[in-house]
């Protein structure tokens, strides 16, 4: 793949991602809450540690993730029925509405987009989804820097 197709790719994914991101931002949530609480959500209850890990984000950052959407009502603590000495976080039903209204957002605001292409357009991207699905599933490299912060 050429350096300039790697460019477009890039500017397409930033842009989508930007717009998709603005929606939760518009729910009073930064990236990384959402993210946190979508996968609470999708995942089920976890151990904070289990859920930096899933979300690439140090533990500080966690803690003051699930701190803001505990505030907000959207997760709760409750102790390790395995292991007592341990707290599992989960989604509320609050943040379980929150998601699923999210989600649609999101899914709305594709199929706006994708109503403005041709047919043979949206047929190009349909092609390309597993490509996409599994660009999307490589592991960074051993050592490679942790994604930023999302707070």
């Amino acid at each position: 793949m050429s350096e300039e197709s790697v460019a477009r790719l890039r500017r397409a994914v930033l842009r989508l991602g930007r717009d998709l991101r603005r929606t939760s931002a518009e729910e009073g949530l930064s990236p990384a809450q959402s993210g946190a609480l979508a996968t609470l959500a999708r995942e089920g209850p976890m151990r904070a540690g289990e859920l930096a890990a899933t979300e690439g984000l140090n533990p500080t950052m966690v803690s003051r993730v699930l701190a803001h959407l505990e505030e907000g009502g959207l997760v709760g603590r409750a102790p390790d029925a395995a292991d007592r000495r341990g707290t599992l976080v989960r989604a509320t039903p609050a943040g379980r509405r929150l998601v699923r209204r999210l989600r649609a957002r999101h899914a709305g605001l594709l199929l706006e987009r994708l109503a403005g292409l041709r047919e043979d357009q949206i047929d190009a991207i349909l092609a390309a989804l597993p490509a996409l699905e599994g660009l999307s599933d490589i592991a960074p490299p051993a050592g490679a820097a942790a994604p930023a912060a999302r707070a």
